[in-house]
């Protein structure tokens, strides 16, 4: 299946991948994560966003993100991406070295049922996969931590999700995701493709006229 042209659509969630080019590390520190960190509140702040679920890593980040308007995730993302570059070239003193990133975002549109749920699980589960840290609260530069640990300013990065976390959401975060969540959301990053039921990802595809691409080479993080 051909990958699904990039769709800008308010009221939708949407997974977003992005990574250093060749696969290089762009958070080489504390100071890096931190700053980044900033700048979702900032960004957040500044075009209204939404943000349900992230997780920081060395070379690449994950987002989930709930835009209320067309276009906000076109304008928040241009903006954080093209900001942290900026600021990075100047920090290290690379001005005019070339792109911090292999190419524009990706991202993926997500239904909003159990869908939604299995990929906020999986972005927050994302450095217990990569074997950082035993569970995702631990990971500093995560969601899971600002959720349940984060000061009053950096819990204000995150919204709340319109399908309810489970009650028990630190014992639920902690179990490993399911193999069929984890083939079904790495299937929709690798393809491009809505994430959801079939009548659903059919009804995205058709209500929105999103036309097939051809794939491109690579893939996104697979952690």
């Amino acid at each position: 299946m051909g990958r699904v042209a990039r769709t800008d659509i308010g009221n939708h969630v949407y997974h977003v991948i992005n990574r250093a080019v060749g696969r290089f590390q762009i958070f080489n520190g504390d100071e890096d994560y931190r700053m980044f960190q900033e700048m979702l509140l900032e960004a957040k702040e500044m075009v209204d966003m939404r943000i349900l679920s992230f997780s920081l890593m060395p070379n690449h980040w994950h987002l989930q993100l709930y835009p209320e308007n067309d276009g906000d995730m076109g304008e928040f993302m241009h903006w954080i991406t093209n900001a942290h570059t900026r600021r990075v070239h100047a920090l290290t003193e690379t001005i005019g070295t070339g792109p911090l990133y292999q190419g524009r975002y990706k991202s993926f549109l997500i239904q909003k049922d159990e869908h939604l749920l299995a990929v906020l699980k999986y972005i927050e589960r994302n450095p217990v996969r990569a074997k950082m840290v035993k569970t995702p609260e631990k990971w500093r530069w995560g969601s899971a931590q600002v959720r349940l640990f984060g000061s009053p300013k950096m819990k204000k990065i995150l919204s709340e999700s319109p399908v309810p976390l489970p009650r028990n959401y630190q014992k639920w975060i902690r179990e490993p995701d399911k193999e069929d969540d984890l083939e079904e959301i790495r299937g929709s990053a690798q393809r491009g493709t809505p994430l959801g039921r079939s009548t659903w990802v059919e009804n995205m595809i058709n209500q929105y006229s999103l036309q097939a691409t051809a794939r491109r080479p690579g893939r996104p993080a697979s952690h």
